[in-house]
């Protein structure tokens, strides 16, 4: 009961020392706010509002292109490109050092489970630095940029709105294959390129040896690299300011027309699609009506900011800054990238755009279950809004059913998609071989460009005259202790050498030209594994080049299984097509009759494993009697199993399915 009456004298002078304040505004010196049990202001939501606060607060006026900084750090795979994001988000105050996860920018889980970027992600900082003798306050744009030749589509996207890129190398590694090609691409865009050094905390770190592999590699001046260690913080206090300096400030009008450059574009439950941007010329604001250059379709902006990180109205983007925008569009389809956008009843001249994205593999997607197909529709259709690059047809096959066919950039483009689909969605899905787009010429004149090998005729109507496969321009860079079996494996890939140099005393570098099908499936798994780990591999696609090219396919009892066949070079179709009938074998399961698995090139067999019946004992019911009864019984099962050889059908199960062709992946 006392407990009780104390709680109520607390209220009462609670009410009472607010009254008092209301009775006596000018003497009381404490908002009212801090008199009561809680802050009326208290965010209860999951995001904080600071951001809108923020937005609210940021003059993108103040920001003169002069006073505006694009750049992207560009390296190999785990070099620190991520790591480094975050301590300049940072030092520049965008998020709280401590606060939120590692490598911010990565938002995807399976980003976040293998380590890599897979999608280029932007963030707009702002940074106070002494510039010409004054005290200037700057707009710094960082776009992180993904590391694996997968997905250098997404690097050539992200260099097109910058001037200027951070070039990261590993203090330990040094130059590797990836460095090599995100170097050309931002050479080819003339963009400034500052190199950084990265790791110079390690044991094994070696910067003078990094500095002589730029000078010798790219001719870059070894007293221009910085040196830093983002884990440590190390030499970070340079990075930004040389970014200023070095790198020049975009080259738009504000007085000009006003043109935008799309970058990406992802899809947004509540607010649609959502377009990354590049402002190049003009300015925009919200409400104003825009124009796409390719479809010619109009949308009126109802939203428009800045990612610092995350999304932030501005209500304005002005000349030379890059940002997001909300326009009503209800499919990324509509966001094309790399198209221009303008003020609708205007004439301008439309930017140069990107290189269409090539697809270097095609694989199969079915659903595990057949009743899932609608989910399986439904699940690739949202996941495509926010990766256009994926090419996707409906097909169907008598092995699984009706599933798609789609296009990748790279096998770990086809790896990252089949976990997004698995993650995010909740699909289960059969995936056949990755096969690569061929072409084939008959007498008649006619070109047949085959993506799924069960669409090449196996006894065509007219005489094949030609065939021809895409080829890529494989780098390699190894240890100089591993050249011997490197080169060892390229000739049996077919590969043909173009170039052969050493970097320094330690490691090699050289160029092949090699089919993409020997490449496709598992060369870079067993590079790896012949070099210890210590080889990078990167390759740019090059010419189709003519090749002796078979369809293999496979027949179970005499009826062809279209979802495993195979087009494969003349003088590895009889192994392959062992090694396929024996892992068959394996996984079909037994029947009632024989099975009889073939692997065959046209009319031709190279192949063939038998899988015998299963025989139920007839004559356990015979305890004796004449042998002709026996015969009898003996004679009516084997009419049984000739009649069940003739109707029945062998069905493969799926997980066998999945199991052989994942064994196939692997091991082939």
């Amino acid at each position: 009961m006392s407990s009780f009456r104390r709680a109520l004298r607390s209220k009462l002078s609670l009410f009472s020392s607010i009254s008092t304040s209301i009775s006596h505004p000018i003497t009381t010196t404490r908002p009212l706010s801090s008199l009561l049990p809680y802050s009326q202001n208290a965010s209860f939501c999951s995001r904080p509002r600071q951001n809108n606060k923020e937005g609210s607060t940021i003059d993108l006026n103040q920001y003169p292109s002069d006073n505006i900084r694009n750049f992207s750090i560009i390296a190999h795979v785990d070099h620190g490109k991520s790591t480094l994001a975050d301590r300049l988000l940072e030092l520049t105050g965008t998020i709280r050092k401590g606060h939120g996860q590692p490598q911010y920018l990565d938002k995807l889980q399976v980003e976040r489970e293998r380590g890599i970027t897979v999608k280029a992600q932007t963030a707009t900082m702002f940074h106070r630095h002494k510039f010409l003798g004054s005290d200037t306050n700057f707009l710094l744009n960082l776009i992180d940029t993904p590391g694996h030749v997968d997905f250098s589509y997404e690097v050539s996207r992200s260099l097109a709105a910058c001037q200027g890129a951070l070039l990261v190398v590993d203090a330990a590694q040094g130059v590797q294959a990836q460095t090599v090609a995100n170097f050309y691409l931002a050479f080819e865009s003339n963009l400034a390129i500052i190199p950084v050094i990265n790791k110079i905390d390690q044991p094994t770190a070696d910067p003078d040896r990094v500095k002589a592999q730029l000078k010798s590699m790219f001719d870059l001046d070894p007293r221009d690299a910085l040196l830093t260690s983002a884990k440590t913080g190390h030499g970070l206090e340079q990075v930004l300011p040389a970014v200023i300096d070095r790198i020049p400030p975009p080259p738009g009008k504000s007085t000009s027309p006003f043109r935008m450059l799309l970058l990406d574009s992802y899809y947004d439950e509540y607010k649609g699609v959502i377009c990354h941007v590049a402002i190049v010329d003009g300015a925009l604001h919200k409400g104003d009506k825009i124009c796409s250059a390719a479809t010619g379709q109009s949308y009126e902006v109802s939203d428009v900011g800045i990612m610092h990180p995350e999304l932030v109205t501005t209500g304005i983007l002005l000349a030379g800054q890059v940002g997001y925008i909300v326009s009503g569009m209800r499919s990324t389809k509509e966001a094309r990238v790399g198209d221009t956008l303008h003020h609708t009843r205007t004439v301008i001249h439309p930017l140069p755009g990107f290189k269409p994205a090539k697809h270097m593999v095609f694989s199969g997607l079915y659903p595990a279950d057949g009743s899932d197909f609608e989910a399986l529709n439904h699940a690739i259709e949202r996941l495509t809004c926010n990766d256009a690059s994926v090419s996707v047809t409906k097909e169907s096959s008598t092995a699984l059913g009706m599933g798609f066919r789609c296009g990748f950039l790279g096998l770990l483009h086809m790896d990252v998609f089949h976990q997004r689909l698995e993650q995010e969605h909740g699909a289960h899905v059969i995936s056949t071989v990755p096969t690569v787009p061929y072409i084939f010429e008959y007498s008649n004149g006619s070109k047949l460009q085959v993506q799924n090998p069960a669409a090449l005729p196996s006894n065509p109507k007219y005489q094949l005259v030609a065939c021809r496969e895409p080829t890529v321009i494989a780098t390699i860079i190894i240890p100089s202790d591993y050249v011997g079996p490197v080169i060892t494996l390229c000739a049996e890939r077919r590969g043909e050498q173009l170039e052969y140099s050493f970097i320094d005393s330690q490691r090699a570098f050289m160029k092949y030209r090699m089919p993409l099908r020997e490449i496709v499936v598992d060369f870079y798994n067993e590079l790896k594994s012949i070099t210890s780990g210590y080889a990078s591999f990167d390759y740019e696609d090059s010419e189709y080049q003519a090749s002796d090219l078979v369809k293999l396919d496979i027949l179970l009892n005499g009826q062809p299984v279209d979802a495993m066949a195979t087009i494969v070079h003349k003088s590895k179709a009889l192994r392959v097509g062992r090694e396929l009938v024996e892992k068959l074998k394996k996984f079909i399961d037994r029947q009632m009759f024989e099975i009889i698995i073939q692997a065959a090139i046209g009319s031709k067999v190279i192949a063939r494993e038998t899988l015998s019946a299963m025989r139920k004992n007839v004559l356990a019911k015979c305890y004796g009697g004449d042998v002709t009864r026996k015969r009898k019984l003996l004679e009516k099962q084997k009419e049984g199993k000739k009649r069940m050889k003739r109707v029945g059908s062998v069905d493969i199960p799926q997980e066998a399915f999945h199991e052989l062709l994942k064994g196939q992946v692997l091991e082939k």
